[in-house]
């Protein structure tokens, strides 16, 4: 069991540009024909894609995903219901019962017989995962019980199975959901509070998982009855939740090798052992390579320009290496390449050379001596391509899209257009930032290079558009952020969330806890919330997981399903002395976008456990919810609730909101250009690329960049090696599921927009039908029906291309 992780993309993309009516009508027609084909199967929730494939490590939903969280400019933010910060609070930690969040008896739920007789906290029984007593010394004792007790419960079911739903499908997803959760727990700490000795431990406990999800993948007995159900005179008789659910397992049986000879098996599972270590080995050099760059600054004409909130922070964290008397006025500084900080620099240190040193870091993490991920990264492809020719493919990139809506020919077709699309604004773009620098007398206008880039960038916004990012951080507090989008989820959905922190145990002081109660007060989810960076210990970028899904067969009382659980994990600026964490304006479309991923996670009604809420959702439509709630950052009603001043709750002036709303598609043709580089290096490296050949995979992406970057890569840009969503991450062949799924979330949104988003009754009657389709229906029905339920027709890329200015009709 893989987890399905996702994340943000590798940065809060503005997507817009103009081009001429041809190629508009060649986009409308290009994206059209691809009707969004769908494949009669879904991914299962706990395999490759998704989350079972043991060939990488845990996906982000990266809303994984969201996707790219290294290499990335993503910042995530959580934020608070109340002002107070919650570092400086501590909280009762209360450990109850079992996985399944309700008030039943625990006398029948399937995690007692886990009980042990020493204080193990991996198999005692539990409503939500003891993360604060969790420790590596736990690690190998408790896996390895674990994996002895849910092996020999397949050794048991595949001696007794029958093809029918009690006998097959529920005595599995129970020992498929144990394993999920306890690995889930301590996969998780690994992201969140890394360690040596952590590290260690599942780094010798992982063979032996991967290992049993061979066996459970490859499992003749379980996959004969899949087969033996589909094709019994009940067949028809199946609701759609229970077809897809056995279409996906008879076809991730065959993708993990069931069909394979003893020696072919044999190879494909040595291949999808190696593979789990080296996308281990790969996080944590990226990790391990951005907290290492630590730049010691005592002069402050060298960091001139930073605002006062990124002073603040390279004091704090000067301060917790030591130099106890740092101050934001008078220093030591200390600057690293945590988002916070190396956006900071980026964007407003005049300090030419610092930026450059900065930038060159950033962009070479994990590339040199002891962590160079770059024969990692050839391993891992060598690995995947043979693993595809085992299965009967081309390439991994036809493995990838076997569970995906889209096929390879129909990815790069739409990404090429969007490219073509892109291009000449991009063009103009620099053409306008060279003639900006000029007109201000910089020494660099002749010779802008990427380190200059960003910087000037900014300046020019705020010369266009009379907007200054960090003068708006004030009026986007964390707290009151959260308030605006609990409000806004109310509003659409109908549901109201509240903290209770103390109900669970978290792994840090920062950690907010919060329930998701029905109209009627009932809780029906919940969800835990870490926001800020921990460069030390925590790795970088947005995501979403789960840590329990909705489950009917994993119910305490036999009658109400057991209730999904979620993590939101940010990585923004900490709160600064007695402010509290204040966002920029991308930080606060991160976190509605990784709320989205959650939302699907907790709202979901399906109670077949194995597709309930994001499970089985096919990849490149997984980001639908998570990039429609960003569009609600531009809502007058929503942005003006959320913009308050932190110290005098003034609410955001009219013309700034104005002015935001100009910028939306400021420099969009070199943002989209950064984007789809991204997505068409990952599928150059999966359907075309031969590792050991005559290119080197930095050959590749300078090949791509020299079509998806007016400003060409410096020549030892490496970024490749920190490009975590690919190589460590669910989203290899399948980056261009942003762009996919943002077509989906263009047109969901266009439906608010025809009904008029003043119109509050109108908003809310759309609101309750995206919920019930969208978010309800999860992985148990088809993403193409379920968007025609929501819709009442099939995607039209029209709303897409109107938010992106690519229609004239387009504000």
């Amino acid at each position: 069991m893989k987890y399905r992780r996702i994340g943000s993309p590798p940065s809060r993309i503005l997507y817009g540009f103009t081009t001429t009516p041809s190629l508009i009508l060649t986009l409308l027609l290009i994206l059209m024909a691809t009707r969004f084909s769908l494949s009669r199967s879904a991914h299962f929730c706990l395999r490759p894609t998704s989350s079972f494939s043991p060939s990488s490590t845990k996906n982000l939903l990266q809303c994984r995903s969201c996707p790219l969280w290294s290499s990335s400019f993503s910042l995530c933010l959580h934020t608070f219901r109340k002002s107070t910060s919650p570092g400086n609070r501590r909280r009762k930690s209360i450990t109850v019962r079992s996985f399944s969040p309700s008030s039943a008896s625990i006398s029948d739920h399937p995690y007692k017989m886990l009980m042990a007789s020493d204080d193990n906290p991996l198999l005692k029984d539990f409503d939500f995962p003891p993360f604060d007593v969790i420790e590596a010394k736990h690690v190998r004792p408790g896996i390895r019980a674990l994996l002895k007790k849910i092996d020999e419960e397949l050794s048991a079911l595949e001696k007794t199975v029958e093809p029918t739903w009690p006998k097959l499908v529920e005595p599995l997803e129970k020992i498929i959901d144990r394993l999920t959760v306890v690995w889930g727990a301590v996969n998780h700490l690994k992201s969140v509070k890394d360690n040596p000795e952590l590290r260690s431990a599942l780094e010798e406990v992982q063979p032996e998982k991967v290992a049993f999800q061979l066996k459970l993948g490859q499992s003749k007995p379980i996959y004969n009855a899949f087969k033996a159900i589909r094709e019994s005179p009940e067949w028809d008789s199946l609701n759609d939740a229970r077809k897809r659910i056995v279409e996906s397992q008879i076809k991730e049986a065959v993708l993990s090798g069931i069909a394979l000879e003893d020696d072919k098996r044999e190879q494909f599972n040595k291949i999808e052992q190696d593979l789990a270590k080296l996308s281990q080995k790969f996080e944590e050099n990226v990790l391990d390579s951005t907290k290492k760059f630590e730049k010691l600054i005592t002069d402050k004409k060298d960091i001139e320009g930073l605002p006062a909130t990124s002073l603040g922070l390279a004091a704090q964290t000067a301060v917790s290496k030591g130099h106890e008397n740092a101050t934001a006025e008078d220093g030591p500084w200390i600057i690293t390449l945590d988002a916070p900080s190396y956006m900071s620099v980026m964007q407003h240190a005049k300090n030419r050379t610092l930026r450059e040193e900065v930038y060159r870091a950033y962009i070479n993490r994990a590339s040199s001596g002891d962590l160079d991920n770059t024969e990692i990264i050839n391993q891992i492809l060598k690995l995947r391509l043979e693993k595809a020719k085992l299965l009967g493919y081309n390439n991994y990139a036809e493995v990838s899209m076997a569970m995906k809506m889209a096929t390879v020919e129909k990815a790069e077709e739409l990404l090429e257009k969007l490219r073509s699309a892109s291009w000449d604004p991009a063009v103009k773009d620099l053409e306008d930032l060279k003639d900006f620098c000029k007109s201000q007398g910089s020494p660099e206008a002749d010779d802008l290079n990427h380190w200059d880039i960003t910087f000037w960038s900014e300046r020019l916004r705020e010369s266009k558009y009379e907007l200054n990012e960090e003068e708006l951080r004030p009026y986007f507090s964390l707290p009151r952020v959260m308030d605006g989008l609990f409000n806004l989820v109310k509003m659409l959905f109908d549901i109201n969330v509240e903290p209770v922190d103390g109900l669970a145990p978290v792994w840090n002081n920062d950690v907010r806890f919060y329930r998701v109660n029905d109209s009627s007060g009932s809780p029906i989810a919940y969800f835990y919330f870490d926001p800020y960076s921990r460069p030390s210990e925590k790795r970088g970028g947005a995501w979403m997981d789960e840590v329990v899904s909705r489950s009917r067969v994993l119910s305490r009382d036999g009658s109400n399903a057991r209730l999904p659980v979620a993590h939101m994990v940010c990585n923004q600026m900490p709160p600064v002395g007695d402010k509290p964490s204040l966002m920029t304006f991308r930080e606060v479309e991160t976190v509605f976008h990784e709320f989205g991923h959650a939302l699907q996670h907790m709202l979901t009604k399906q109670d077949e456990g194995l597709v309930a809420g994001i499970r089985g959702v096919e990849w490149d439509a997984v980001e639908l919810p998570s990039q429609f709630m960003e569009n609600w950052c531009y809502h007058r009603d929503t942005l003006m609730g959320i913009a308050k001043h932190h110290e005098t709750g003034e609410t955001l002036p009219e013309d700034i909101y104005k002015k935001l709303l100009a910028a939306k598609t400021f420099r969009a043709g070199t943002l989209s250009l950064r984007q789809l580089r991204f997505a068409t290096v990952d599928l150059e490296l999966h359907a075309k690329y031969v590792p050991g050949g005559s290119e080197s995979i930095y050959c590749v992406d300078r090949r791509v960049s020299k079509k998806t970057q007016v400003l060409p890569p410096l020549p030892d840009d490496k970024f490749l090696a920190s490009f975590s969503h690919i190589f460590a991450g669910g989203y290899a062949a399948g980056y261009y599921s942003y762009k996919w799924a943002e077509v989906l979330s263009a047109d969901a949104f266009s439906a608010f927009e025809d009904v008029g988003l003043e119109n509050e009754k109108a908003v809310k009657e759309t609101g309750q039908r995206f919920r019930e389709t969208v978010l309800a229906l999860g992985g148990g029905k088809a993403p193409l029906e379920v968007f025609v339920q929501f819709r009442g027709r099939e995607p039209s890329p029209e709303p897409l291309l109107r938010h992106n200015g690519l229609l004239t009709s387009s504000a």
